[in-house]
């Protein structure tokens, strides 16, 4: 027996064998081979994931010999370019679209592109599109927040927001809404009157993601907001450590009256800092309260958990060619997202979120 065709039918004997001890309502769809066998070449562009996308495409190989992939690995920024100029079919993003990704596709297609979510980030690998936490002191006795009092704390009065590249004036608030002293937030005694110092990233992918779900795509950030960027990176030179966010958090421990967000993977690399806490968050008022952890990203109930996106140019009315839909469908299969598992980078998908994104495809 060939040592593919062997690796194949293992996984799928594994993965029939926890289907079958799951709710149908979690279980993830079998890939299925289409009638006719696909041919041609797949054109794939940006983000390789850390070694996903490539054991995505060798595992689709194996199911579609006649297929070839040219891949180009030429990061997410580049991307959405080689999208809009037919040089790839697929763009893979490890960050959300920003505004002059859509402005520049749209002005060339006369439409947005089609997004598909393919995998959760990650909850404590580096450089994985890991969700954002929100830290306190650990003497501050707050233990919880709704998305709306995060916008009140960080963000600012505002004439409106951007969805993708969209201004909506029905995103405005007022100054009203401004939470800027602990007391707003109930807490009582030498808290009430304390202002909020607030703490986080400078601009880039993780405050645009902020941005999004929080500020409700505005940019108008609460006036004290100091912004901090990666460490490790060719943004923060050396000898500029205190710019970085490991400097933020580890300050964040001196300051009782801060707030800040960040990932865990920062916040690992600081093990010494003991005097931080992270806040359960609610995507509505009156709850529930869901706390970061692995489990509430991989189930994504956590409101701040990121996402990693392929990007399709599918104009509208007309379908996908045959082997880009057959690919997606094999990534959003259940061979696909136990691949999510194994990497163990990223976090594979719920089964109603796949649901949705199949729909996608149709």
């Amino acid at each position: 027996m060939h040592a593919a065709f062997r690796r194949s039918l293992l996984l799928a004997l594994t993965l029939l064998g926890a289907a079958a001890a799951q709710p149908a309502a979690d279980i993830l769809p079998l890939y299925q081979h289409p009638a006719r066998s696909n041919k041609g070449t797949l054109r794939v562009f940006g983000a390789g994931l850390h070694g996903l996308l490539h054991d995505w495409e060798e595992g689709y190989l194996k199911h579609n010999p006649d297929v070839k992939i040219a891949d180009n690995p030429g990061g997410s920024d580049a991307a959405i370019g080689a999208l809009q100029q037919g040089t790839a079919e697929i763009a893979v993003f490890g960050r959300e679209l920003e505004l002059n990704d859509y402005l520049g596709f749209f002005e060339n297609k006369g439409y947005n592109p089609t997004e598909i979510t393919i995998a959760s980030g990650t909850w404590d690998q580096p450089g994985g599109s890991w969700a954002l936490l929100i830290f306190v002191n650990k003497d501050n006795p707050l233990a919880q927040l709704t998305m709306e009092q995060l916008d009140g704390i960080f963000g600012s009065e505002r004439t409106g927001g951007y969805d993708g590249y969209v201004w909506k004036t029905e995103n405005a608030r007022g100054p009203e809404k401004d939470l800027r002293t602990w007391g707003q937030l109930g807490l009582t005694g030498e808290w009430a009157d304390k202002p909020i110092q607030t703490y986080g990233y400078a601009a880039g992918g993780m405050a645009h993601f902020f941005e999004i779900e929080v500020l409700q795509g505005a940019n108008k950030w609460n006036g004290n907001y100091r912004q901090y960027v990666e460490n490790g990176t060719k943004i923060l030179t050396p000898g500029r450590e205190s710019g970085g966010v490991l400097s933020m958090l580890a300050g964040l421990e001196h300051d009782k009256y801060g707030i800040a967000w960040a990932g865990m993977p920062q916040w690992n690399q600081v093990p010494q800092v003991q005097g931080i806490k992270t806040i359960a968050l609610s995507r509505r008022g009156g709850g529930p309260f869901v706390a970061p952890s692995k489990a509430t990203l991989t189930d994504r109930t956590y409101p701040l958990t990121r996402s990693v996106y392929i990007y399709l140019d599918q104009e509208p009315g007309r379908p996908l060619p045959a082997k880009v839909q057959d690919f997606l469908r094999y990534i959003l299969s259940a061979e696909g997202q136990e691949l999510v598992r194994r990497n163990g980078v990223y976090l594979p998908l719920p089964a109603a979120v796949v649901r949705e994104q199949l729909k996608k495809l149709e």
